[in-house]
């Protein structure tokens, strides 16, 4: 564990706001603050920014609005003073399956920049970020990690099941989400559900506010930085409408002042310790793949050696132990109602699989957070024991071979099985593979390789949420493999492989795939074969030419000029000094 920073004196406690607001010199700053309703005595409280990511663009952010008024009062109910501020979120239920889905991984880097811009310009002394979707959250880490100021995430917590309403259909009152809807339209395409329950489907899968209810990328994140000890105890397992979240983010708010006083900062929690705690839990929970690539970025932020091989090393050892969808039964509000994830992580911590020395925002170890954990209660089924679990070693697997020299990360959970032959259908791009499996022409023994859908080639790395759930509603979950240099939503599962690297923008092994060829996918041997003789492929990359880039201005183009390969996370930063 780092040593901690030094306990500042009163006069520390305002180490950026003092020189934005004291003096006579100042009276401007002052006096541009006195109409959002700071008062003469504010000025001499710790600043205390609240990060929003508050809009009516997803249901996962409509309520953030009034938990951040929760954190505002959190704050200066312990003696800061809060300013409450925005930062954008886009919705990638809405965009998947579209070109307004590349700008959801650039968005990541957009919410890191412009809370890091509204924090540095208004001197504030500290920050708490609240989050309800895949970007904004990754997004507000990688602010705090390169900051380096007292800093909470809060989760703006999950949303509740739909129940669907189909009174001719045997499915009536099934538990549904928004992957139940992707999964319908696959479905409708094979004739398995009519005009009128695909209807049905889309308009009771989405109750009200949260994020995505399974351990889709939003709760595998929220996870993982609550294993980090970002976040207060239990963040990641509320319901978004309950008094449960909103109390958390009034401690929350809380809790940066007393970081102040306690002369915490995010690097001191941020520690190699901490990212494998945050690895340990994702597996234990089956979580999102979305997690390597968005672990990867904040740990270059924090300046933490951390790399796709540390997954393999630790996924060798812990298993995966709880049945939530998208692979498993039960929603996240399911988890909520046992206990969340914290006496899953006691578990963890009491087999020695999670370090107990790692710091937390409470000024506490992550032992002494846990300490008085109670058990789940007997009987239920959503978190399995220890010796009996799912999956003996982690569902993210890391493959290299000729075809992912740099690697690739794929999510097999063992239901598929662990080894797929089969040959390459090939498409540059997401819709033409969405169209030819809805139309039939995948068929079982295909891979599908999509590529083009790299950080740099997208450009913005789309998430392959539409083509894995189409195969899904298709029924050919056990007959066709996916393998794209895009990745996958956290709600995507099958036998699906992305982040492979390098991607074929750039010249990398699948830009040379062709249709017949034979692909063997081993997550066994952890391994991803492209089965051409070298001398071939030698004579194909001879005869490759790069693309034109698909976009040559604006934040996309910006984007792929700039990122690095999914392998290292996908980051912007040009300060890399890993």
């Amino acid at each position: 564990m780092k040593k901690k920073s030094p306990v500042p004196t009163a006069s520390q406690l305002r180490p950026f706001s003092s020189a934005l607001l004291d003096g006579p010199e100042r009276a401007a700053a002052r006096a541009m603050l006195y109409p959002v309703g700071f008062k003469a005595e504010d000025f001499k409280k710790p600043l205390i920014g609240v990060a929003s990511t508050w809009s009516d663009v997803t249901p996962c952010n409509m309520h953030i609005d009034d938990l951040a008024l929760a954190a505002e009062a959190g704050v200066n109910g312990n003696g800061g003073k809060a300013i409450v501020f925005n930062t954008i979120t886009v919705s990638d239920g809405i965009s998947n399956g579209n070109e307004g889905m590349k700008y959801s991984l650039v968005s990541r880097e957009v919410i890191a920049d412009s809370i890091e811009t509204v924090v540095g310009c208004e001197g504030m002394d500290g920050y708490l970020a609240i989050g309800g979707c895949d970007k904004n959250m990754p997004g507000a880490l990688i602010a705090m990690a390169r900051m380096n100021r007292p800093a909470v995430f809060v989760y703006g917590g999950t949303i509740l099941p739909g129940l669907l309403k189909a009174p001719h259909s045997p499915n009536d009152g099934k538990e549904i989400d928004i992957v139940s809807v992707f999964e319908a339209i696959g479905q409708h395409a094979a004739g398995k559900v009519s005009d009128a329950e695909l209807h049905a489907v889309e308009c009771c899968a989405i109750p009200g506010p949260g994020a995505c209810g399974g351990m889709y990328t939003a709760n595998s994140m929220a996870s993982a930085i609550e294993a980090l000890g970002m976040s207060l105890p239990n963040s990641s397992a509320q319901n978004a409408i309950s008094r449960a979240k909103l109390e958390d983010c009034r401690r929350a708010g809380a809790a940066v002042v007393d970081m102040l006083r306690k002369g915490i900062k995010p690097r001191d929690i941020l520690t190699r310790k901490a990212f494998e705690n945050a690895i340990t839990t994702v597996i234990a929970l089956g979580g999102s793949t979305n997690c390597v690539l968005h672990l990867l970025a904040i740990a270059r932020a924090a300046e933490v050696r951390l790399s796709i091989d540390d997954f393999t090393r630790i996924g060798k050892r812990v298993p995966v132990l709880a049945d939530l969808r998208p692979s498993g039964t039960y929603s996240m509000s399911a988890l909520v109602a046992i206990g969340g994830i914290r006496p899953l992580m006691k578990t963890l911590l009491d087999a020695g699989l999670l370090h107990g020395d790692c710091l937390t925002v409470t000024g506490e170890t992550m032992a002494e957070t846990l300490a008085g954990v109670k058990p789940y209660p007997p009987g239920q089924k959503i978190i399995y024991p220890l010796d009996q679990p799912i999956k003996k070693d982690s569902h993210l697997v890391i493959f290299y071979g000729n075809l992912a020299p740099e690697g690739a990360v794929g999510k097999i959970t063992g239901k598929e099985g662990s080894r797929f032959e089969g040959r390459a259908i090939v498409f540059q791009g997401e819709e033409k593979a969405l169209h030819a499996i809805l139309d039939g022409t995948v068929k079982a023994g295909h891979v599908v390789v999509i590529r083009g859908e790299g950080p740099k080639g997208g450009p913005g790395m789309r998430e392959m949420l539409s083509p894995t759930s189409a195969i899904m509603g298709k029924g050919l979950g056990q007959d066709v493999a996916l393998l794209t240099d895009g990745r996958f939503s956290g709600g995507s599962h099958g036998f699906v492989v992305g982040h492979v690297t390098p991607e074929a923008y750039v010249g990398g092994p699948i830009a040379l795939v062709k249709n017949g060829d034979k692909i063997v996918i081993d997550s066994i041997k952890r391994t991803l074969t492209l089965a051409v003789p070298a001398r071939e492929l030698a004579k194909r990359k001879q005869a490759w030419k790069k693309p034109r880039p698909n976009y040559t201005r604006g934040v996309l183009a910006k984007f792929a000029a700039h990122v690095t390969s999914a392998s290292q996370g996908a980051v912007t930063d040009l300060d890399l000094k890993l």
